[in-house]
């Protein structure tokens, strides 16, 4: 169904010594939201010719710009460039409405991929062949994981225009790449033997190895080790509470994200080691700002923190450096492999789904096979 157009007569008000026509037009509210909203243009200035409201020649000024709003109204509803509905559209209302980190990566997609595939072209003209053209292109230079990105960012701007009737359909319902896919590379993890070596390496810094240790023991994302309080401990648990993404503070990634995590020895030690250096307040942040930090908000930035100060260490004695990241994804791996099952794994990585951990947070390992192959040659000896 198309969107309904409207037909304005427009009202006439006297401001200052000029006549004006009001009338509404779709826009962004004060609120920040999309919405109709009041505009108005100048007709001519009160003399003895235009001299009231509803006088002959004011009213035909009025119907002479009524004409061209209404003809570029229906112009506008009938279509947009597409361009257009996201800077005034969708973006102010994802700014308001979605997590910051959210809004950040639909800002670099529509940068880098988006932009300058809609230029030019509208949002009723964008047609489901184009999308799969797109994406179809895209395959040879991406892999499936940055593919499925740009396609879900993509149509969840169509999305939100179908609800609000700027389309009839959303064409990327149906778009997929049409040929093969190039794989995305797999992601990294640290086993045991690696952590315990950068956690090593580290000695002389205790701040950064309970940065490593909170990830690879913990299972904590980096922007929860920079969001983390001296309250939140409790001697026995973790509780996570808030993320610190780009040095914006905002709610857990989920709401299953936001829960307590045992404290296990490794790590109840470096956080005693590393209280001592700080100041005595529950307040205040477990890794204040300083040079590496952002004065602003008194968090630190945790990318900036691992580029300059742990990977250098590292570098210098010669061990690899994964990310943080890959410290999460191992402490999922040894809990697999340790209790045997994925639970224990999904409830330190707090995810949602138990899909998401087996597919992206359980690693190969060369252990795992071998001891199940000795399993089963136990099994079938008996």
């Amino acid at each position: 169904m198309k969107k309904r157009e409207r037909h304005q007569t427009g009202s006439v008000v006297e401001i200052g010594n000029a006549f004006h026509v009001r009338y509404w037009s779709d826009g962004i509210k004060k609120d920040g939201t999309p919405g109709r909203v009041q505009r108005s243009e100048r007709l001519c200035t009160k003399d003895a010719q235009h001299y009231s409201c509803e006088c002959k020649a004011v009213r035909m000024l009025r119907d002479t710009a009524m004409l061209k709003v209404n003809a570029r109204q229906s112009s506008a509803q009938q279509d947009m460039p597409v361009a257009d509905f996201w800077t005034g559209v969708y973006l102010p209302f994802a700014e308001k409405n979605l997590r910051h980190s959210t809004v950040h990566g639909y800002k670099q997609i529509w940068s880098q991929h988006l932009g300058p595939q809609f230029a030019g072209l509208t949002m009723r003209g964008y047609t489901t062949g184009m999308a799969s053209r797109f994406l179809t292109g895209l395959a040879e230079k991406y892999g499936r994981r940055t593919l499925n990105h740009i396609r879900s960012t993509a149509s969840v701007i169509f999305s939100h225009a179908l609800n609000l009737e700027y389309v009839d359909a959303n064409p990327w319902h149906g778009a997929k790449t049409l040929g093969k896919v190039r794989e995305s590379a797999g992601t990294a993890h640290y086993t045991l033997e690696e952590g315990e070596a950068i956690i090593n390496a580290l000695i002389d810094r205790t701040d950064a190895q309970l940065v490593f240790a909170l990830a690879f023991f913990m299972g904590l994302r980096p922007s929860e080790i920079a969001a983390l309080q001296w309250g939140d401990f409790d001697g026995q648990q973790i509780h996570i509470r808030r993320a610190c993404v780009r040095h914006h503070i905002d709610v857990c990634k989920t709401v299953d994200s936001a829960a307590p995590l045992p404290v296990i020895r490794p790590v109840a030690d470096l956080l005693a080691a590393w209280r001592v250096n700080c100041p005595q307040s529950t307040q205040g942040w477990t890794f204040p700002a300083s040079w590496h930090g952002n004065r602003k908000t008194g968090v630190m930035d945790i990318r900036e923190y691992c580029r300059k100060v742990i990977r250098p260490a590292l570098d210098e004695k010669g061990i690899a450096w994964k990310g943080l990241y890959a410290g999460r994804r191992g402490a999922g791996t040894m809990l697999v492999e340790l209790t045997g099952n994925l639970v224990a794994a999904q409830e330190l990585l707090r995810h949602k789904s138990l899909t998401t951990t087996a597919m992206f947070y359980k690693k190969r390992t060369q252990s795992a096979l071998a001891n199940g192959m000795k399993l089963l040659e136990s099994a079938a000896a008996k």
